[in-house]
């Protein structure tokens, strides 16, 4: 199996990012709504965005995106490539060896992206607080200075373990179920129509999207308490949050933002593994020369 510089994983996830980055806003200001605010569709929530200062504040947040791509993507997809590529030497590794790969690759995402998902989710929410309690950090580094300034070291590690264990079930279902999928499809012919895929686009979009449909509903629960952690400057833990939220909320606190979570995670894994996968291609062209 060969191998690819880390510069493609970059440079797939900074594209994907600058697409999808408005739906991520949206789903953050979703999760980060309580019990005393009215439930506001994804509709809703993205015009009242767009109402505050038109595009300008869809991409709020943007260089924090953009961070959290280099960090928490980059080891995450980048790791369980390397993981992938020595498991492979030994001959074709199973699809339980694949899913451990993904998830041990998407706890090491998960630490190093840890101080960007704080910067991000403070970002992209700080509208929706009280003047007197927003940030108001006006980009990712100053974000990261004020956050290390004002709350210490420790602050870069707040909501880590609902972060990583995120990072994990995300990894594991969407990155390893993109290759069960992919997989899966080529073996197989769709009943009915009896269509046969190949390895090409149309196989990467179909796979892309059932993992991404796959990460979304496994990772809501997880992604909306850590959300709820990384937006607040108090003390409570993930139990704390998870408990108080059941009671006030019932369980399907646990699905807000679904659909702008699948909607931007959908083509976020579409995009992602499409030019990933074509720049593999490409790679292994010119490389040959």
């Amino acid at each position: 199996m060969p191998t690819y510089p880390f510069c493609l994983f970059v440079d797939c996830f900074a594209v994907a990012a600058c697409f999808t980055h408005p739906l991520d806003l949206t789903k953050v200001r979703m999760q980060t709504l309580g019990p005393s605010v009215p439930r506001p569709s994804m509709l809703v929530t993205i015009r009242t965005s767009f109402a505050e200062n038109g595009l300008r504040t869809i991409y709020t947040g943007l260089s924090a995106s953009l961070l959290r791509q280099m960090t928490y993507s980059l080891v995450r997809l980048g790791s369980y490539e390397e993981m992938k590529r020595r498991m492979s030497e030994n001959g074709r590794p199973s699809t339980g060896k694949l899913l451990l790969a993904a998830s041990a690759a998407g706890g090491l995402g998960g630490v190093a992206g840890n101080p960007a998902d704080i910067i991000l989710v403070r970002m992209t929410s700080d509208s929706l607080r009280p003047p007197e309690q927003q940030y108001g950090y006006r980009n990712a580094m100053t974000g990261l200075v004020s956050l290390v300034k004002h709350e210490g070291v420790r602050a870069l590690s707040r909501g880590l373990g609902t972060n990583a264990t995120r990072a994990v079930l995300m990894n594991m279902s969407q990155v390893g179920s993109y290759d069960f999928f992919k997989t899966t499809l080529l073996r197989h012919h769709i009943p009915f129509v009896h269509y046969q895929f190949h390895d090409g686009l149309f196989l990467h979009v179909v796979a892309s999207l059932m993992a991404g449909a796959c990460g979304t509903t496994v990772c809501s629960p997880v992604d909306v308490i850590r959300t709820r952690i990384m937006g607040s400057s108090g003390k409570a833990s993930a139990v704390q949050v998870l408990v108080k939220s059941l009671r006030e909320e019932g369980p399907m606190f646990m699905f807000k933002g679904w659909t702008p979570a699948f909607m931007r995670l959908g083509p976020n894994t579409v995009l992602m593994f499409v030019f990933f996968e074509r720049l593999k291609c490409g790679w292994s062209y010119f490389s040959n020369f």
